[in-house]
């Protein structure tokens, strides 16, 4: 879809474009697109190249699919529900070397580069995702056997648009790529006040 967003004409048309929909088509996602956006997931960079993520992930209609969608928050579920894959994005909180473990004071903003570039590689396959931290935090990371050491940054729901007329009321008038910030409002040269 080609979004009506302007930017600088030098910014990449698939980073403007990159939106994230909640109406998906409920198609399936075959399991080599899905490994490819993992691939390019983890070209992410990361402090001393420790690449502290892990995606955990189901498949619509797989055994984990059903389990997957119950950590969400009941409003993510409502749409979420019809994307082709669920995606968990972990961070490991220590810096794991052979000197021994440490804290990774980046592992969150590690993990979230990955979770970019997975974003901008699904828009150059067609795909699209929707990010979300309206998870049962607490409850997931049980059920998802996460362990204490390792921290749940969010949830991603990934497939192919469908028409905004498929999702709850509500919704459908917020189907729409949204507005960013100017520069100036997000950059500033010297200290922040």
């Amino acid at each position: 879809m080609t979004t009506h967003r302007k930017a600088h004409p030098k910014v990449e048309d698939l980073i403007v474009h990159r939106w994230s929909p909640r109406s998906f088509d409920q198609s399936e996602m075959p399991v080599e697109d899905l490994e490819v956006l993992f691939e390019a997931a983890g070209w992410a960079p990361s402090a001393y190249n420790v690449q502290p993520w892990t995606f955990l992930y189901a498949r619509r209609g797989d055994e984990n699919w059903d389990r997957f969608l119950a950590q969400l928050v009941e409003f993510n579920q409502s749409w979420a529900k019809d994307a082709s894959a669920l995606v968990f994005i972990v961070s490991d909180t220590l810096m794991r070397n052979e000197k021994g473990n440490s804290e990774n004071h980046s592992h969150s903003f590690d993990a979230g580069a990955a979770w970019a570039m997975l974003a901008l590689q699904a828009s150059a396959m067609g795909y699209h995702t929707h990010g979300m931290t309206g998870v049962k935090f607490g409850e997931a990371e049980k059920a998802l056997g996460i362990p204490d050491d390792h921290r749940l940054e969010a949830a991603v729901a990934i497939g192919k648009m469908a028409p905004a007329d498929q999702l709850p009321e509500g919704l459908r008038e917020r189907e729409a790529p949204s507005d960013r910030k100017p520069v100036s409002e997000i950059a500033k040269a010297g200290n922040f006040a």
